[in-house]
């Protein structure tokens, strides 16, 4: 055994040996590669979006490729709020106690225009906008969003996590 590494030494050098077998990174690199492919959404879905949101999962967008996991029916066991369609001034507090619920860290994307800004529903019933409420990391445009524009938000949230400080370090 001891002969066999002498030889490899020789021919490959210290250097190239280590190479081969060690990987060196920082941790918090480690750490933001791991949670960017593990994210798992709650979906807050309230209005006509919520179709757009299922065609996520099928087999043309498959969102589960993109590391968000299998949706999560409770806060406390997801970090990426969805937000989906229209938020009223009754269903605001609801939202609130759901965002509070969620372990740190967590995320909130706002799903399509009703989420972002009250859509069309210009009125004093609804919310213009969940930023209103809760701290929104990312905005998902359209009436209702296209998948890839959804995909696309879900990458541009993933390189945000990637190149966060995370609390755990």
């Amino acid at each position: 055994m001891a002969s066999n590494e002498t030889e490899l030494r020789s021919r490959f050098g210290e250097d190239r040996l280590l190479a081969e077998s060690v990987v060196l990174t920082r941790v918090d690199k480690a750490v933001g590669w791991a949670r960017k492919y593990s994210i798992f959404p709650y979906p807050f879905a309230t209005a006509c979006c919520a179709m757009e949101y299922m065609s996520l999962s099928m087999s043309p967008y498959d969102i589960d490729r993109f590391g968000a996991l299998l949706p999560r029916f409770s806060p406390r066991q997801a970090d990426l709020l969805m937000v989906i369609g229209t938020v009223n001034h009754k269903l605001a507090p609801v939202l609130k106690r759901v965002y509070d619920q969620m372990g740190e860290p967590k995320w909130v994307m706002a799903f399509g225009a009703c989420a972002a800004s009250g859509g069309f529903y210009d009125n004093y019933a609804t919310v213009q906008g969940i930023d209103r409420i809760i701290p929104v990391d990312v905005y998902v445009p359209g009436c209702p969003p296209r998948p890839e524009a959804v995909l696309d938000a879900l990458m541009e949230l993933q390189g945000r996590i990637a190149r966060q400080k995370h609390p755990l370090i």
